[in-house]
């Protein structure tokens, strides 16, 4: 436990090429191989964060300035993931989250309703907010932990569901993403597609990456198409002529650079997972080909990703506007919105149109969820000791404050034991389904 606790305390950037390095060891890779392949993952987790953090501090303020002005006068406070991350790992569920979540991981192997080898221990931090949230209501321990549990399960089915389209839009083969952010967006990416299939003259309309390129030329290039984004952002935020340059170079900066960031990490990653496959395929005997489950940052690098995610920055300050009774004001999740894209995009086919579609949907959605979980999110994060930011008597976060499952798995938790079951059976008849699907797999393998 001890252990456990002190690797992930290290950050992903320091834990995921040592859980690389012991995996490669375990599956026979010489010990030179697998250090490399380790400090790759690391070096490209390293640059995905500086890249990230590089749009992060400079569409911050200009998110900031979007919203004032707006003149947008709301009482729920964005205070981003940090503060759901403390309200994660603040409780007594967020002292046992890993192992449980370790568990659940293993007994979903060995009972084929999994194919994902989750090692994003980090982001079990969404499991353990979940679960949080579900003890400030029951102060039950037992049903705060099943209820992350079932977080984690239906994520973990999502994780495997969107493998195909993770490697055939995103080129990660071997992968998948039981990011629980990311994820909780699938079914309504699903919904909506559905929906947009069947809207005469609106199913006809398609926008994909490769087309634009076409039909715009130079403009749809990285560099260039990130430059005239990140000047219209700083035009939006009333920048001076320096301030929008600057804006306008660093957001083309993080266009180019972030996926290059993506394949140094691919590049440590690939040998392993090869190695990992193949050892666990052994030991998993019957199971299909088994995917180790990474963090979303691995598909941030696909340009419709990076595109969409900047263009609703602006339009989710005007959902935040327009929408009734929605209270939560968008500030500093917006820079981050880039996670809530890398499964969304893929399942529109790398559509322009599609993903903008779906992005206002789950934008819309996430401003009038994260009204609602305001009040239980800011007593939580006032118990988890969080800094709240003076004159804020609400606070909230899109990241994993503003998703559809949590707040579900939150409001059917007030009937406890009757919620339980209700997990329950949602998360039993997931797995079967998963399962089925696995085994279908398997002989078409």
């Amino acid at each position: 436990m001890f252990i456990l606790d002190y690797i992930v305390d290290l950050g992903p950037a320091v834990m995921m090429p040592i859980i690389f390095l012991i995996f490669g060891l375990v599956v026979g890779l010489k010990f030179s191989k697998a250090l490399k392949s380790g400090l790759m993952v690391g070096i490209g987790f390293i640059g995905l964060n500086i890249t990230i953090q590089l749009l992060t501090e400079n569409l911050g303020p200009a998110a900031t300035r979007m919203v004032e002005n707006s003149g947008l006068n709301l009482t729920v406070i964005d205070v981003g993931w940090p503060a759901a991350s403390a309200i994660a790992f603040g409780s007594a569920v967020g002292v046992l989250i890993i192992p449980v979540g370790l568990v659940v991981n293993v007994l979903m192997l060995l009972t084929k309703t999994t194919k994902t080898v989750n090692v994003d221990i980090w982001n079990y931090w969404h499991f353990a907010f979940t679960g949080s949230l579900v003890y400030m209501i029951t102060q039950d321990l037992i049903v705060s932990l099943l209820m992350a549990a079932f977080n984690m399960i239906i994520i973990m089915v999502i994780g495997d569901r969107t493998a195909k389209y993770v490697e055939k839009e995103l080129g990660l083969p071997g992968i998948s993403i039981p990011h629980a952010f990311t994820a909780s967006f699938v079914p309504i990416a699903f919904i909506v597609n559905w929906i947009l299939d069947r809207i005469p003259g609106v199913n006809k309309i398609s926008l994909d990456y490769e087309q634009f390129q076409k039909r715009v030329g130079l403009f749809g290039d990285p560099a260039v198409l990130g430059m005239i984004i990140g000047a219209l952002l700083g035009v939006i935020a009333k920048y001076d002529v320096k301030g929008i340059l600057n804006l306008g170079v660093t957001t083309a900066a993080v266009l180019v650079l972030i996926p290059k960031m993506a394949a140094i990490l691919m590049e440590g990653l690939m040998p392993v997972s090869e190695s990992v496959q193949e050892k666990l395929q052994e030991k998993f005997n019957g199971n299909a080909k088994l995917l180790i489950g990474l963090d979303s940052a691995v598909g941030v690098g696909n340009p419709v990703t990076l595109t969409i995610s900047l263009v609703m920055i602006p339009v989710t300050i005007l959902l935040a506007f327009i929408i009734p009774g929605n209270q939560f004001l968008p500030i500093a999740s917006l820079s981050g919105l880039t996670f809530m894209f890398v499964l969304i995009t893929p399942i529109c086919r790398n559509d322009f149109f599609r993903t903008l579609v779906v992005g206002i949907v789950t934008c819309g959605m996430a401003l009038l969820i994260g009204t609602g979980v305001a009040s239980i999110f800011t007593e939580a994060a006032a118990k988890a000791n969080f800094a709240i930011p003076k004159g804020s008597s609400l606070i909230s976060s899109l990241d994993y404050g503003g998703s559809w499952l949590p707040y579900l798995i939150v409001k059917v938790s007030e009937y406890k034991w009757i919620g339980v079951a209700i997990g329950a059976i949602v998360s039993f008849v997931l797995m079967l389904w998963n399962r089925a699907l696995i085994i279908k797999e398997n002989v078409q393998s």
